[in-house]
């Protein structure tokens, strides 16, 4: 947390009773967005933002050290932009969260470079959309091959059946974007957009509706530290790619050529201590030579396969792996055709199903049922409630 200077502030070119702590941090992340080390070398210095805008002159250039280049836009006419920016985005249902503030994503605020400030678009607070469940970012070409939208979704919607489902992340671009978006939307992700624009513009256009979607839906957000009306040039995204990396606990690249904006991403991810993962592709295809790279210099992880990502990523096992882990471990205990595999299977599926209920889904009589059950709680793979509502005891799957 930042340190509050309950001072007033006198003198100088800025002179005003105090700097609304917010303010200034909207400031200083306008001028210094492309150089967020000059922002927090003067957060460290001051313990504030505020107290930069009570310097002028020398005194302003020599706290800036090698960033005083800076220093004459630090004035009192960005704290006057600043203090309509914050204005404007309250009055179009956004919300800015500024660096050391509790809302802040903790993992952000981890990395070494982050945003000052970060504009954020969502129908749900920030601490459900950051905070609830593990972020995983997935990242490629906007020139996916037929393979590659293929097994983006493929690993989308692995994680999608993990026993903790994730928050995907990824730049709300054309390609894998779009397609790690959708595909989380569809199978009941909550997935962040991380963009490369002002907050009140969607680019590329064609995924207006596709933000819309993620506004909307409870856990998701759009996000960027671009201030409003920045446009979407070269550069934004360069930068926009440490927020995308910063925000997420592993990232995993679809498919880049050698140069791009994943290859970045996936830097930005070493660079923090984060994991990566790469989809390998053939020796001869250039979207694809990009991760061959990452995995020959060993700067990813390779991916083979949705499943086995899945665990690598901590996220439990799948549905299907599950569903098969309990097959084998029941079919090695009492043979591969035993009824109390269906059984089971059948809690496995309904969770707190009744026994009068598992008699009309399988077709068996009540003692059949009640027999069957009473073996497989014995030997401690079914658990049972007064009611006599079923449950697998969550150690098994």
């Amino acid at each position: 947390m930042l340190f509050f200077y309950a001072f007033s502030y006198l003198g100088g070119k800025n002179a005003m009773a105090r700097t609304d702590e917010r303010t200034a941090l909207c400031a200083l992340n306008k001028a210094l967005g492309y150089v967020p080390a000059a922002g927090h070398a003067l957060l460290q210095h001051f313990g504030a933002a505020a107290p930069v805008f009570d310097l002028e002159g020398a005194a302003l250039r020599e706290a800036l050290g090698p960033y005083r280049e800076f220093a004459d836009q630090l004035d009192g006419r960005l704290l006057e932009w600043a203090a309509g920016e914050l204005d404007r985005i309250r009055s179009e249902g956004f919300r800015m969260i500024a660096y050391g503030e509790e809302d802040y994503p903790s993992l952000l605020a981890e990395c070494e470079d982050p945003p000052l400030a970060l504009y954020f678009n969502a129908s749900s607070p920030p601490a459900a959309v950051f905070e609830m469940r593990p972020s995983i970012a997935v990242v490629g070409t906007r020139d996916l091959s037929p393979y590659g939208r293929d097994w983006c979704r493929r690993l989308v919607l692995a994680m999608g059946e993990a026993s903790v489902p994730p928050c995907i992340v990824s730049g709300l671009a054309f390609g894998a974007d779009g397609i790690a978006h959708r595909t989380a939307l569809e199978c009941g992700l909550t997935t962040v957009g991380v963009m490369a624009t002002g907050i009140e513009k969607v680019y590329p256009w064609q995924h207006t509706e596709l933000a819309g979607e993620m506004v909307r839906t409870p856990g998701c957000a759009v996000v960027t530290d671009y201030p409003t009306g920045s446009a979407p040039v070269a550069l934004n995204f360069i930068r926009r790619n440490r927020i995308i990396a910063g925000l997420s606990r592993a990232t995993v690249v679809i498919e880049s050529k050698t140069k791009g904006g994943s290859l970045i991403t996936a830097k930005y991810a070493c660079d923090y201590n984060r994991d990566v993962y790469a989809l390998p592709g053939r020796a001869d295809d250039v979207r694809s030579a990009g991760c061959n790279s990452l995995i020959r210099q060993r700067m990813a992880d390779i991916v083979t396969d949705p499943e086995d990502l899945v665990e690598r990523l901590g996220l439990g096992k799948t549905a299907r792996r599950r569903k098969a882990g309990l097959e084998a471990l029941l079919g090695r205990k009492y043979g591969a055709d035993s009824p109390l595999i269906r059984l089971a299977l059948v809690v496995k599926g309904r969770p707190g199903i009744s026994l009068d209920e598992i008699v009309r889904e399988t077709g068996w009589s009540w003692p059949e049922v009640q027999e069957r059950a009473a073996i497989l709680e014995t030997d401690g793979f079914l658990e049972t409630d007064l009611l006599r509502r079923c449950t697998i005891p969550a150690k098994i799957v």
